[in-house]
């Protein structure tokens, strides 16, 4: 068995089967693999001193001792670390995903673009199809479709497997609240027991969500990267960039300035995404009155930048106060052009704790809008700029950039007494027995739960077409669409679902993208569950109104985009 096996075993014989919080149980396992205990066989067959001496605390440390002989003694036992999966059918091991992008099982795993490709999810466009499009579905589902649509935005970094899985994450919190409201669920959750101690957690829709770090998973869009070193800064200007207009960021290049403190700025690969194409660069800064001069020789040492569209800038730099030699942080920034850039460039700054630095991020328009895609790119070339300059650094556990997956502890809370049961294993972990939302399932539910259309009566645009009433109206009743003497087929089900889904998203998408330039990520996460609230479907309160569909118009969530001045 290798290690790697052996610590997954460990770890959810301690998480799963002892009910040990996992930043406890990670403690523990760093404890006795110093005293070269790495597996659960090692445990079992040791003296009770030598566990002893790696966990401090005897009944600790007796409880796994007897815990790992009572899995050696029953080694033909279901249990989460026996991975041959005899048991279960083809179709389901092909479905359990090792760290998002491939089987535990089965195939081989897939490259990150074909897997987050397998998870796109359809929009739809046409304004005026969306308008007259209602649904009839319950709310737990439109929760995830706000969700999803708004990491796009908040957190635009993360690939579309976390942020299905973040979204679902979302929904699992809400759905429990809500039945703990309405006496369906009595207890604290699992998070409130500290299922989630120690991981680190983000907000998504006003909620804290606990999460799960995909350590090493690399996933870009479509954009492709260019070549350049790291060190120089005479990068030629990408192909037929477009021509910027006049702007104020202008006065900062001077032709006679010097030139070679310009050798000091550390340089991003270029990335291009249709046609618009990025660069950032970064250099130290020890005091304010620096910048200036700083871009002046930038500019003069790299004459293409005046050509380019935006050259937006943000800069942290360490000062002293008059209280006892103290120190603060002053932050500037400058969007010339590209809205909220600047603040982009200083909130991602902060996350990496780059102090004494300035940044400057270009971009050659291409022509065609980007929409939040474009903050994973500046964000992107802004850690690798800072990559050679940074040393990031934190205490806390927080997530900087990270791809993530959203933790399910009530399933690992749940299944705890049911390891390695069939019937329990519809999350599987993502890696060392913690169980997480499977973007795959939330997928599949979402357009699972969107599958029934209501189709407008067209009588109604008759008489306003006509100007009169129509002979013997009947009642304007609008009723799910059916066809009464034909039976769709499945393919046709199955093409309605993935329209009625691209409405949806594509009516959300509007409503975001009319105040994504306008809000802040938290404000425009605080505003999503006011206007998730706002469209819901109406339904009774109460236990009886518990999963109830009701109509959503999605005419309704467009009527919440911004109005313009």
């Amino acid at each position: 068995m290798s290690a790697q096996q052996d610590l997954q075993d460990l770890i959810r014989l301690m998480t799963v089967g002892m009910k040990v919080p996992i930043k406890d149980a990670l403690s523990r396992v760093k404890s006795l693999q110093a005293k070269n205990l790495r597996s659960v066989q090692q445990i079992a067959e040791c003296p009770l001193a030598d566990v002893q001496s790696a966990i401090s605390d005897a009944k600790a440390a007796r409880s796994l001792q007897n815990a790992c002989k009572a899995r050696m003694k029953n080694p033909t036992a279901p249990s989460a670390g026996k991975r041959s999966g005899s048991h279960l059918t083809t179709d389901a091991k092909r479905t359990k995903l090792s760290d998002g992008t491939g089987y535990l099982d089965g195939p081989d795993p897939m490259e990150p673009r074909e897997y987050e490709a397998s998870l796109d999810l359809p929009v739809e466009t046409d304004e005026q199809v969306i308008a007259d499009t209602t649904l009839l579905t319950n709310r737990a589902p439109l929760v995830l479709a706000f969700a999803v649509e708004l990491l796009r935005y908040t957190m635009p970094e993360q690939p579309p497997s976390s942020r299905l899985s973040l979204a679902q994450a979302v929904v699992s919190a809400n759905s429990r609240s809500k039945a703990v409201s309405i006496g369906l669920e009595k207890g604290p959750s699992a998070d409130d027991e500290g299922w989630g101690h120690g991981q680190p957690r983000v907000r998504v829709m006003g909620r804290e969500i606990t999460v799960l770090k995909r350590g090493g998973y690399q996933w870009k869009g479509d954009e492709q990267v260019g070549e350049a070193s790291k060190t120089s800064i005479d990068i030629e200007p990408p192909p037929n960039p477009t021509e910027a207009g006049n702007s104020s960021q202008r006065r900062y290049v001077n032709s006679d300035a010097a030139g070679p403190a310009a050798r000091s700025w550390s340089t991003s690969q270029p990335v291009t995404l249709k046609q618009s194409t990025f660069i950032v660069r970064a250099t130290s800064l020890t005091e304010p009155s620096q910048r200036q001069s700083a871009l002046q020789s930038l500019f003069a040492a790299v004459p293409s930048l005046q050509s380019a569209t935006h050259n937006a800038w943000a800069f942290r730099v360490k000062v002293p106060t008059n209280l006892f030699n103290a120190t603060t942080i002053k932050e500037e920034s400058f969007d010339d052009g590209e809205s909220g850039c600047g603040s982009f460039l200083l909130k991602n700054m902060q996350e990496m704790n780059a102090v004494d630095t300035l940044v400057v991020m270009t971009r050659w328009y291409g022509g065609v809008m980007l929409g939040p895609d474009r903050w994973r790119i500046m964000r992107n070339c802004l850690r690798d700029a800072l990559s050679e300059r940074l040393r990031v650094t934190g205490e806390q556990a927080t997530v900087g950039g990270e791809a993530v997956w959203g933790l399910d502890l009530e399933a690992m809370k749940n299944n705890a007494g049911a390891v390695g049961s069939a019937s329990h294993r519809s999350y599987e972990a993502g890696v060392v027995g913690m169980p997480i939302h499977r973007p795959e399932a939330a997928k599949t539910y979402l357009f699972k739960s969107f599958a029934t259309r209501i189709e407008a009566p067209r009588r109604e645009e008759d008489v306003e077409g006509q100007g009169h009433s129509t002979k013997n109206p009947s009642p304007q009743k609008a009723s799910p669409s059916k066809a009464p003497s034909k039976k769709k087929t499945a393919k046709a089900l199955e093409l309605e679902k993935e329209e009625n889904v691209a409405r949806l998203l594509g009516a959300i998408r509007i409503l975001y993208e009319s105040w994504a330039n306008h809000l802040s990520g938290p404000e425009l996460d605080r505003r999503a569950w006011n206007w998730y609230v706002a469209v819901r479907p109406e339904v009774e309160s109460g236990p009886s109104g518990w999963g109830a569909k009701g109509q959503l118009k999605l005419s309704d969530i467009i009527a919440l985009r911004r109005k313009e001045a």
